[in-house]
Order: C-alpha cells, then structure tokens, then sequence
C-alpha cells in the first residue's frame, strides 16, 4: 500500500467491486484523455472492460487494479499486468489520476513508489502507452524517465496490457529500463 499525504491522505490498494461507480465518475471526468486515446468519452462498458483486458499471452492473475483514494472518493486508477511481456517487466495499460488531482504530484508520487515496488520484484523493464497527441501523459512519462516511441504492433491487436480498439491510432510506446 502506498500513502501519501499530497492535499490529504491518499491510498492506493487494489480494486473491488464496491469502487466501480468511482471508477465510472473517474472516467467521465478523464473525457479529455479518453477522446484522445480512442476519438470517444469512455462508456459503462469500459470499466467492466478492465477487468478482461488481457494481452495476448498474459494471465489474468497477473492483471492488478489498483485505485488511489481520499477516503471514499476514487482519484485515480492504475492498470497494470505484471510479469508481461516478460518476468523482468510488466505494461501498464492505463495511469489515470482525476483532473482536480493533476498537477499536484500525486501522479508523480504514486508512480514512483509503484515503480520502486516493481524493481523491488526483479520487474526491471516497464512499458506504458499514451496517445501520441496527449501532452500531458507524454510529459508525465518522459518525467519518470521514460523513453517514447512509436507503437509497437503486438499479436491480437494488444496495445500495452489491454485490447486494441479498432479507432485507436496513434498510441505511443513508452519504455523505462530501471536499474537499481
């Protein structure tokens, strides 16, 4: 468990069922990020959605989703499967932290105790994805030390730990190679 005091305690713990009307206010307030990464808000279907979304190979134990709360109240989400694509690395899917929290460092905070959490496992090799027009996630990521690329076509249509939807185009790869 992370906890941060950032304008109040902050937890991030896994996600239960009980914080999926969180998680759907979560996504209508992140229209703006959804827009850019698929041309659509994100619908009720897509929370469900998280829970199934695999990439090709993986193993739905080793799918995480986390949430990070201020009391009842969900800030943000992180989707993640560990051990993908390989035993040294893991892909996040989605980092996503409500528009009243941006630019606050919670993202940063909680990005990096997730990152040293997953160092501390032997997962060396993080990749991520982000819309390539989406300045702020790209700013987010190059902060953390990530390097951005172009998306990697990967089998069965994945894109990071999730399904590629057909109206999804130009998402960006990004790669962080740690090395403690």
């Amino acid at each position: 468990m992370v906890e941060t005091e950032i304008s109040g305690p902050v937890t991030v713990r896994e996600m239960t069922p009980e914080d999926e009307p969180g998680i759907g206010s979560l996504f209508a307030a992140c229209e703006d990020y959804f827009v850019a990464a698929t041309g659509d808000p994100a619908l009720l279907a897509d929370v469900q959605s998280l829970y199934y979304a695999l990439p090709e190979g993986a193993d739905p134990d080793q799918k995480r989703l986390l949430v990070m709360c201020r009391g009842e109240s969900v800030l943000g989400l992180v989707d993640v499967v560990d051990r993908h694509p390989d035993v040294a690395g893991c892909s996040v899917g989605m980092f996503l932290v409500a528009p009243e929290a941006r630019r606050a460092g919670l993202g940063t905070y909680v990005a990096r105790r997730l990152l040293e959490e997953a160092a501390g496992r032997g997962m060396r090799n993080v990749t991520a994805t982000c819309p390539s027009g989406w300045e702020p996630g790209l700013g987010f990521l190059r902060s953390l030390g990530f390097e951005i690329g172009p998306p990697r076509e990967a089998p069965g249509g994945t894109v990071g730990n999730r399904l590629r939807r057909p109206e999804e185009t130009g998402l960006c790869t990004a790669r962080l190679r740690q090395t403690r």
